[in-house]
């Protein structure tokens, strides 16, 4: 299947015009941000994360990095619980948890601490993680979230108590899901959302503490994981509604957010292990935003720059909200195919 690279770069102006003072708008109407919305901590973890690995180091992606930690920071709770949910006259929504919403604020923590220049961002997302890594969650995608997190902090602080406490605690739980059997290796019943966060969390939880074992198993996981989302020479990832062991690609509807993670997690695997393999898996990412998918659609709105929202067995929603610009981004950035401007 062709793939046609554009030739203008998508740069931060959807973010931009998705985000006010207060943070990223969560959903749009096509280019145009659904204010009524409101916003949340899981966007804003990943705008930050965006924009603090912007090689360009632009103005835009600054302001946009402080709007995403102050975001952040905000919704944090000295117990270090987290909101998510703030509406558009911004008031939270919702009862902080260590949900998901609490990973991915670790996550962002530690991105902003590994990769900001901006030392007020760096020192304030460094004491949002110690906050944070006092709490613990019972669902095993929050903690890898915050395993990501971890790692990063434990990159610029070697001896960063919090950080490792909770390393090992992640460890410990992953060691309560063991791989499955046969051709199904996943470490639950299906394939459910953001598949590839699991095997990227064993990888970094491994290399940090030392568990050649860990890295191992992390690397075998998202190498089966890699194959069963690839059809011929493309990706077709879990769709909404998960993937369980009788059901085959491709399905729909796909999520841009599936393909950032693979994405991310192939770029830990290539880092550590040193395998030329993980290129073409990021590179494969890259491909689906540039219609190398099941539908032969391209997933960019290049005139607005913005990533669309779902793709679908008979076309795309040309929705480019926050979680769907930001995956698409996170991804090219990765890529490298088109850096941001």
């Amino acid at each position: 299947m062709a793939v046609h690279e554009p030739k203008q770069r998508t740069g931060l102006r959807h973010l931009v015009r998705m985000t006010d003072d207060r943070g990223i708008i969560e959903h749009a109407r096509g280019a145009h941000p659904r204010f009524h919305t409101g916003y949340c901590v899981d966007d804003n973890a990943r705008l930050l994360i965006v924009a603090v690995r912007d090689k360009n180091e632009s103005q835009e992606s600054a302001t946009l990095a402080r709007i995403g930690a102050r975001f952040l920071l905000d919704a944090q709770r000295r117990d270090g619980h987290t909101h998510n949910r703030m509406s558009f006259e911004r008031m939270w929504q919702d009862t902080a948890t260590t949900d998901d919403c609490w990973g991915r604020a670790l996550w962002g923590f530690g991105e902003a601490v590994l990769h900001s220049q901006d030392m007020e961002v760096k020192n304030r997302c460094y004491d949002g993680f110690d906050v944070g890594s006092l709490a613990r969650s019972n669902t095993l995608r929050s903690m890898c979230f915050a395993a990501l997190g971890a790692a990063s902090v434990l990159e610029v602080d070697e001896r960063n108590r919090g950080a490792f406490a909770l390393l090992e605690d992640i460890r410990a739980m992953l060691a309560f899901h063991p791989n499955g059997h046969g051709s199904w290796q996943w470490v639950e019943p299906r394939l459910t959302y953001a598949n590839a966060v699991i095997p990227e969390a064993m990888i970094a939880c491994g290399y940090a503490l030392g568990d050649n074992a860990l890295v191992t198993r992390g690397l075998d996981l998202l190498r089966w994981l890699v194959e069963k989302e690839t059809m011929n020479d493309h990706l077709s990832v879990t769709p909404v509604g998960g993937r369980g062991p009788l059901d085959h690609a491709p399905q729909f509807d796909q999520q841009p957010i599936e393909v950032a993670a693979l994405a991310d997690a192939a770029m830990r695997a290539g880092s550590v292990s040193g395998a030329d393999e993980w290129d073409e898996v990021v590179h494969m990412a890259g491909n689906w935003f540039l219609g190398n998918n099941d539908t032969g659609l391209s997933m960019i709105d290049l005139e607005h720059g913005g990533g669309y929202d779902g793709l679908h067995e008979h076309g795309v929603n040309v929705n480019q909200g926050a979680e769907s610009t930001l995956a698409m981004l996170s991804t090219m950035q990765h890529r490298s195919a088109m850096w941001l401007v």
